[in-house]
């Protein structure tokens, strides 16, 4: 027993010793191995993922440094957009669009058809037919974006027009609140030309194609459609002409027009059916106060987004709208100090207009002082 004993423990030994080394000579080779591996040449390999059923191919990295970690390399381009500088260039997308796109399929078959025009309307449920019949003065050319300010949208979807719309939701809110968040220039740099509309105009004699032309035709950065006059407050600049298809200049009462080249007389639109060309709005759309949301006091200042603007801002008289004056958003305020809902809403637009002006003419008071020192 004990030799036996002894003998084993000897055999015991020797495999010990023969395993330790066996391991050693295997940490050693492993490590050579792992050390040279980056420097293998590979040029492609299959990835074993869900993209194998594409049969994808996936080009291995070249740079691999040490522990297989890529070396990205350093790159500051400073004519980037803002933020992007450590990004090389042909990488860098900057502006996007409000197309819909598929879930399913290769990303360059997405789109039959491009949207060439952006038309928005900020809208709530009671007006619903009055924005079906907006819609369909519109020809596939026009990508429709709906803002609702009464949070309901599933309600929309009996529009066939509807399900390929665009549509965002937030309650209470105005079109240029909307229009400050949602229509940043370079989100809507695909469309030549956004139009941001009420909910309550009457378009029975409009059409969307035929209005695009006369703006190109004319020259205009920013326009609007001529307004049948009705009982309600109309500018003489915006008000339709029977004899024209165009005009960009009118008179207005004694005294409201130092310069007849300046607003009301010229350079004029209102706010309830404003159409913008890509290059106007980049600048309009910086113009319009964050917290200011009623836009009032936006249609005298528009003449600074375009030069000449007598000659680039104008009304659409052969295709025109009739403003119904249907206070829907403005039933949405809220009834404080004994007043109506809408009385409120009003009188935060009257505030709003004073507050625009005042900026503005702070902003070129500071503007033109600093001019002078330099």
């Amino acid at each position: 027993m004990a030799i036996s004993y002894r003998s084993g423990v000897s055999r015991k030994t020797n495999d010990s010793v023969r395993l330790i080394v066996t391991t050693i000579m295997g940490m050693v080779f492993g490590y050579f191995i792992g050390v040279s591996f980056p420097s293998v040449y590979l040029t492609r390999f299959h990835k074993t993922s869900m993209d194998d059923h594409h049969n994808v191919e996936r080009s291995f990295p070249e740079n691999l440094g040490s522990g297989n970690i890529p070396l990205t390399p350093k790159v500051y381009v400073p004519t980037n957009p803002r933020g992007a500088e450590s990004l090389p260039p042909g990488i860098v997308v900057s502006e996007s669009d409000l197309y819909l796109r598929r879930l399913w399929g290769e990303p360059r078959e997405d789109l039959k058809i491009k949207p060439k025009y952006l038309v928005t309307f900020t809208v709530g449920l009671n007006q619903k037919q009055n924005i079906d019949a907006a819609v369909k003065k519109f020809s596939q050319d026009f990508q429709i974006l709906l803002f609702h300010y009464d949070g309901r949208i599933t309600e929309w979807d009996q529009f066939e027009w509807s399900k390929h719309a665009v549509h965002i939701s937030v309650r209470k809110q105005t079109k240029w609140w909307y229009a400050k968040r949602f229509l940043h220039p370079d989100i809507v740099a695909a469309y030549e030309y956004i139009f941001i509309w009420d909910e309550d105009l009457g378009v029975e004699h409009f059409n969307g194609d035929r209005y695009i032309k006369l703006v190109k035709k004319h020259g205009l950065e920013i326009s609007q459609p001529g307004l049948e006059p009705n009982e309600g407050l109309t500018w003489q600049m915006t008000k339709r002409r029977g004899d024209k298809e165009v005009h960009k200049e009118t008179e207005e009462k004694p005294g409201w027009c130092k310069d007849p080249r300046l607003p009301p007389c010229a350079a004029f639109v209102e706010i309830m059916a404003p159409v913008f060309s890509r290059k106007a709005w980049r600048c309009v759309w910086h113009m319009i106060q964050n917290d200011l949301v009623h836009g009032w006091g936006l249609d005298f200042a528009l003449r600074r987004c375009v030069e000449p603007a007598h000659e680039k801002i104008g009304v659409v008289d052969s295709q025109w709208i009739v403003h119904q004056v249907i206070p829907s958003l403005g039933s949405q305020g809220e009834a404080e100090n004994g007043k109506a809902p809408w009385e409120n809403v009003r009188e935060r637009c009257r505030y709003e207009w004073g507050l625009f002006q005042d900026r503005l003419a702070k902003a070129d008071k500071q503007y033109f002082t600093q001019l002078g020192r330099n």
